[in-house]
């Protein structure tokens, strides 16, 4: 992995400054692109099961079995929403108790989750479509989908453009809160092919390509969000998660994916891991890449929040 970090670094750089990811008052900034306005289905993904379209949530707003999420938290929620949208966060389903270190902010056992799911009116019966805000969020949406599809539920999907794709498109929107029909969903196991443990990764170290999808800020070492060491996983390539956004928040083409992971050195064939802080924009980052056909994508699930309290594990 390491040989590769060099010229890595230096291409990188080039394109985090032509696409304009560092970091904003906010944390994000979003990136350049004519295909902007390019039909998902004309976009050339590899495996186009990922995004839908503001059309396409409109035209099935009505329907019983298509559920909306929104994952932007209840205060943004409440100013204005989908309509029939339910609020959902992340920080549900994950192990919030936990101090910073093993087991912090990770994904609630399937037993955990099962009742949270059933409460929320999601079962496999549904299209379970996810939006937040690429250009004040954290991926938000992108972790979720990246939660429903370990649980089982591989028909989620992300809104392309998010809550701005929608407003811009003056769609109809409400401040109603939409109450959930409960469910009998039963989780039976993780597809754990999708996450990365910390245990995992360094058995593996060698083999990986280990992708930081935080801003270059963070990577270079701030401490911002209390992470428990600053700086970045050794040997780790800054990718930031909006490296892959248009400059209105709708995700990059195949070719324009491809072309910034060749010009990292980075091949299909490639063992993938995606981390943040605490895997959120990573896993965002890491369901783009499998859409591409990097399917050997993980996201690690611990992220900094947990590899960084571990002393003996190395960072740069």
């Amino acid at each position: 992995m390491k040989k590769r970090i060099a010229l890595v670094l230096f291409v990188l750089m080039g394109v985090t400054l032509l696409t304009g990811c560092g970091q904003k008052a906010s944390n994000n900034s979003v990136g350049s692109s004519s295909t902007a306005s390019v039909a998902i289905e004309d976009r050339g993904y590899i495996n186009n099961d990922l995004l839908v379209s503001t059309d396409w949530v409109n035209e099935h707003l009505s329907r019983d079995d298509v559920l909306i999420i929104d994952a932007r938290g209840d205060d943004a929620y409440s100013k204005g929403h989908i309509p029939g949208a339910i609020s959902v966060t992340w920080q549900q389903f994950a192990n919030m108790e936990a101090e910073k270190g093993k087991g912090f902010a990770n994904l609630l056992e399937p037993e955990k989750l099962t009742p949270k799911f059933q409460a929320l009116g999601i079962d496999d019966n549904k299209t379970i479509v996810v939006y937040a805000d690429p250009t004040s969020g954290w991926g938000e949406d992108g972790r979720l989908v990246w939660m429903f599809r370990m649980a089982g539920l591989n028909d989620s999907k992300i809104l392309d453009g998010g809550w701005p794709a929608w407003v811009n498109g003056s769609y109809t929107t409400t401040r109603e809160a939409a109450e959930p029909t409960p469910s009998n969903y039963v989780i039976t196991e993780f597809n754990d092919d999708m996450n990365a443990t910390t245990d995992w990764i360094y058995e593996h170290f060698d083999e990986l390509v280990i992708l930081d999808s935080r801003s270059q800020k963070e990577y270079d070492g701030a401490t911002d969000y209390g992470e428990p060491r600053g700086g970045h996983i050794a040997g780790a390539i800054s990718m930031p998660w909006t490296v892959f956004f248009n400059l209105d928040s709708t995700v990059k083409s195949q070719a324009e994916i491809e072309q910034i992971m060749s010009e990292t050195g980075i091949e299909k064939s490639d063992l993938i891991v995606t981390y943040c802080t605490s895997g959120i924009r990573s896993a965002y980052s890491a369901l783009v890449l499998r859409m591409a056909g990097y399917e050997k994508a993980k996201n690690y699930d611990g992220s900094i929040n947990e590899w960084g309290a571990i002393d003996e594990l190395p960072m740069e």
